[in-house]
């Protein structure tokens, strides 16, 4: 099989040369990180503003608290997942799919009193099927009922949202939305370590790089479709969100 490429090469030299280049990126990736933690630091120093713990979600058992999304533990994660309103699966947000088709293996949030769930804009009924269709198991919760009684103020959905119990008392503690929700997408963290990088339209690349992925949408898309739906249709698994399959 032919593996070359049209595409431009990253400079080619020795070892020594190649790890001294390394080296000084490396002290660039070290001040990031060191930078992140002191943020890190601050989001911990944040003050909270409190929320209605009884304010209604619909899950797998029906309507249900806030509170009751905690399951137990004292903080919670939701990722508000944009919904819309009768459209098939293939319409639905490329966005929320992605950053949604990275959500973490529970255990170890759940380690550290951390409970991770979806908000979704939509129906529970509809948006239910969805999830089963792209194999998801987080917790799913419609809160459409929750975003009319004002829980996200005036935010949109897209983007995650952080709250802490403190016995039947409920407080929002952070939220983030645009780039900030890439602090879940691993493909997005493992493509920046490649030598083309995520290969979209805005990126600081060398001439010639391949930069084909528009970032409207997109970049989460493949032949029209949410990029991962692929798999799940190829694996036999229906795509219909009515209830009729």
């Amino acid at each position: 099989m032919d593996t070359s490429t049209t595409y431009p090469l990253p400079e080619i030299v020795d070892r020594r040369a190649w790890q001294r280049e390394i080296d000084r990126l490396l002290e660039r990736e070290k001040a990031h990180t060191r930078e992140g933690d002191a943020i890190a630091a601050a989001r911990r120093r944040l003050p909270m503003v409190e929320v209605d713990p009884h304010v209604p979600l619909v899950g797998e058992h029906g309507t249900v608290s806030l509170l009751e999304v905690f399951e137990g533990r004292r903080q919670l994660i939701a990722y508000l997942h944009m919904w819309h309103d009768g459209a098939p699966a293939a319409e639905q947000c490329e966005g929320c799919t992605f950053f949604t088709a990275h959500a973490p293996e529970p255990s170890y949030l759940h380690s550290r009193d951390v409970t991770y769930a979806t908000f979704c804009q939509g129906t529970y009924a509809e948006s239910v099927r969805y999830r089963d269709f792209m194999g998801w198991e987080m917790p799913w919760y419609s809160a459409r009922d929750a975003a009319a009684a004002g829980l996200f103020g005036d935010r949109a959905f897209g983007g995650y949202a952080c709250y802490l119990r403190d016995g039947d008392r409920v407080f929002e503690t952070y939220w983030t939305t645009g780039r900030g929700t890439e602090v879940s997408a691993t493909s997005y963290r493992l493509l920046d370590l490649t030598p083309y990088g995520r290969q979209e339209s805005w990126e600081d690349s060398p001439a010639g790089w391949p930069q084909h992925i528009a970032t409207t949408g997109e970049q989460f898309r493949t032949e029209g479709r949410p990029t991962p739906q692929w798999g799940r249709l190829r694996a036999g698994h229906s795509d219909d969100l009515t209830g009729s399959a």
